[in-house]
Parts: C-alpha cells; sequence; structure tokens
C-alpha cells in the first residue's frame, strides 16, 4: 500500500484497530561524547520532529504496545521501556496538527477519530549510544540523536514530553543508580561523574560524588587505568551488576544531589 493510501486508511478506519483516544510516545535517552541525548523521527509529512510513538492495539497492553511502536518506528528492540507520566492536557495540540497532515497530503477525512483529543502514555529509555543502530520506518525521512538541551523544532508538545522525561530521569537519580545502559563496559570515575552532572545540568563536587558513588558498593575498580592522560591516569571501573539490580530494587539509600 502506497504511504498516501496507507495514511487515509490509518485516518479513516483505524479505529477498528486501534484503541481511541489513547497513545504511546517513547523517549529513548543515549550519552555519548559527553552529551546526553535523545532519538528523534523526522516525518514525511510535516514539519518538525517528533518522538517515536503510535497506538495502542485493541487487543494489546500498553507495555506491549510500547515495545512494538519503538521497534516499528525505529526498528529498536530488545529495549526495557519504563512509564513515568501520562499526558492528557485538554489543550494538546495534536487535532490541530492531524489536520495539517491531510491538507498537505491532500486528503479529505471529516470525522476521523484522528480528530479526537487524545491521552499519551509516556514511557522512556536509557541505551548504550554505541551498541543500537536507530533507522527509520516508512512514515519517517529521517531517525537521529539530539542533544537532550539542543533540540530542533518539534511536533505538538513533544518538547514538553523529553522535559518531562528529564525532570523524572533527574528525580531517579536520588533513588536508582544509572549509568548501566548508557556507558561502555569499563569506564573511568570522571566520565561517570559526567554522565551524572549532563543529566542534572550543573557540577558535582568531584569527592563528595566519589565517596557516595563508592559507599552504594555498586562498582568494581580494575587494575587499568585509561592511557593517554596527562596527569595521574584514572583507574577504570565496571558495574557490579548483581549489586546494581539490587539497587535498582532497594534504592541506594541516599541523595546523589
Amino acid at each position: 500500500m502506497a504511504f498516501k493510501e496507507e495514511i487515509r486508511d490509518l485516518f479513516a478506519r483505524g479505529h477498528e484497530r486501534y484503541l481511541r483516544n489513547v497513545s504511546v510516545d517513547c523517549i529513548i535517552f543515549g550519552f555519548h561524547d559527553s552529551a546526553l541525548k535523545v532519538l528523534l523521527l523526522k516525518a514525511n509529512y510535516a514539519d518538525g520532529w517528533a518522538l517515536p510513538g503510535g497506538f495502542i492495539g485493541r487487543e494489546e497492553g500498553m507495555d506491549e504496545a510500547a515495545i512494538r511502536v519503538l521497534q516499528q518506528r525505529t526498528h529498536l528492540g530488545d529495549i526495557y521501556l519504563q512509564q513515568f507520566r501520562v499526558f492528557g492536557q485538554s489543550g494538546r495540540p495534536t487535532q490541530k496538527m492531524n489536520h495539517e497532515k491531510l491538507k498537505t497530503l491532500g486528503i479529505k477525512s471529516e470525522g476521523s477519530w484522528m480528530f479526537d483529543r487524545f491521552i499519551t502514555i509516556g514511557y522512556y529509555a536509557l541505551v548504550d549510544f554505541n551498541k543500537v543502530n536507530p533507522t527509520p520506518d516508512e512514515f519517517s525521512i529521517a531517525c537521529e540523536w539530539f542533544n537532550v538541551y539542543e533540540l530542533p523544532p518539534m511536533m505538538m508538545d513533544h518538547a514538553d514530553l523529553i522535559a518531562d522525561a528529564l525532570s523524572f530521569l533527574r528525580h531517579q537519580l536520588n533513588y536508582r543508580p544509572i549509568g548501566n545502559n548508557l556507558l561502555p563496559e569499563k569506564f573511568t570515575m570522571p566520565e561517570l561523574q559526567k554522565l551524572y552532572e549532563t543529566i542534572l545540568g550543573r557540577k558535582l563536587d568531584r569527592r563528595n560524588f566519589q565517596r557516595k558513588i563508592l559507599g552504594v558498593g555498586i562498582l568494581k575498580r580494575l587494575e587499568e587505568r585509561k592511557p593517554g592522560v596527562a596527569h595521574k591516569a584514572p583507574y577504570y571501573y565496571k558495574f557490579d551488576l548483581r549489586k546494581y539490580q539490587k539497587a535498582l530494587e532497594a534504592g541506594m539509600g541516599f541523595q546523589i544531589q
């Protein structure tokens, strides 16, 4: 089915396959070149960039839908997605954008379910930037990473969804460890601190950070030092995955901030 016919069919009969008024959007974070990045799609039918998102099948669970949508939109699989918020503001600009989509494509579909008010379920994930290879689907012309603090022009309210996901991630830093899915297998203490600082958007005291993070017991120091460092070369560390998982479940018991 050609792209235009697919869009026409979605607007006209999509409600037969999907739940009305509800969708899922996925915020995928990666860490690369000392920057926290988010994965975005560029639609081939509208201006602006968007989060990978879609609809929930009538016989499908929300979590199942989020996993399927992410795979279909970006071809990323085996990603653990965590639900973090429901977005249901009355003024969400979904209807206006959908009207503009059809106008651009020259499609008339008055009374479509796509013009209803939509509530979206927000999911987020932390992935190893170097181990994923996202590619766009047939509805997109590009699938790219952007610095979370330097977003391009965004569709609808997706910039707000990203800001809320970042706020949620910052809050999680006080209770749960991060880094296992964002850093390489071995890393230095300055690299781990840089990750936390990038997410928080501010500097942390080096000694205080190191004391707290080592006190949790989730790190193993290796005998290997990082080469090519002008001053005293820092040791490499890796996560103790058993203790890391325990800290995820029980919390770390201190505030990193």
